[in-house]
């Protein structure tokens, strides 16, 4: 990490240890749960965009051997 980003983050840890220990118990909590939802949304986004090229007709279903015929024609 830069300096700068390293020095931000040392901080937010001396912060963090500086709080009684159940509320870094509800923050570490608080930050994984966050995690989760931008992994969500960008699974989301990432199936909506799938299913947009879908109609499009950019995409084609097809199985493993489907492809792999595709490509040695």
């Amino acid at each position: 990490m830069p300096n700068s980003v390293n020095a931000r983050f040392q901080r937010a840890l001396e912060m963090v240890e500086g709080l009684p220990e159940e509320q870094q118990e509800d923050l570490v909590e608080i930050v994984r749960n966050r995690q989760r939802e931008r992994r969500r949304e960008a699974l989301a986004a990432g199936i909506e965009q799938a299913r947009r090229e879908l109609a499009r007709g950019e995409v084609h279903r097809g199985t493993v051997d489907d492809l792999m015929a595709e490509i040695d024609e």
